[in-house]
């Protein structure tokens, strides 16, 4: 922590704070907007104290684990138990739990492979690449006769 300039406005608390604002997908930016510091400040903040930096980084890959996970359910497709509930009269009559079934999202199955595997899934695939692998069969590269 340097010694020369104004004191810190850093509190201990504030990691708590910035790792539950980075789970709902806060930049550095809006951190300093939030604690109403700048960006700049908020990377010192990280160099200077340890466990601030540790809370902004745990809170950007939970989050980010979060929507990777459910971007894959939605990918592939998931279930989940739910309650169907009968009513009469704003009375309940009747109660079933049953699996609610969502099937695969094309879309998000491509969103996943063309981030996953650039090289494989672009949406205009390098002509390069498709002339070198024209010119292999079978683990061997053809070669021009002489």
């Amino acid at each position: 922590m340097s010694n020369a300039g104004q004191p810190t406005k850093y509190k201990p608390e504030y990691c708590d704070l910035a790792h539950n604002y980075c789970l709902l997908g806060a930049t550095d930016k809006e951190l300093g907007v939030f604690f109403e510091v700048t960006e700049t400040t908020i990377n010192n903040w990280k160099n200077d104290f340890p466990e601030f930096f540790e809370s902004i980084k745990s809170g950007k890959e939970d989050a980010d684990a979060l929507v990777a996970k459910s971007l894959f359910q939605r990918a592939i497709g998931y279930s989940h138990k739910e309650t169907k509930i009968a009513t009469f009269e704003g009375k309940i009559t009747d109660s079933k739990e049953y699996d609610k079934h969502y099937p695969p999202e094309v879309k998000a199955g491509q969103f996943w492979l063309k981030n996953r595997q650039p090289k494989k899934w672009r949406e205009k695939p390098d002509p390069t690449e498709q002339e070198n692998q024209d010119n292999q069969v079978e683990g061997f590269e053809m070669v021009a006769p002489e």
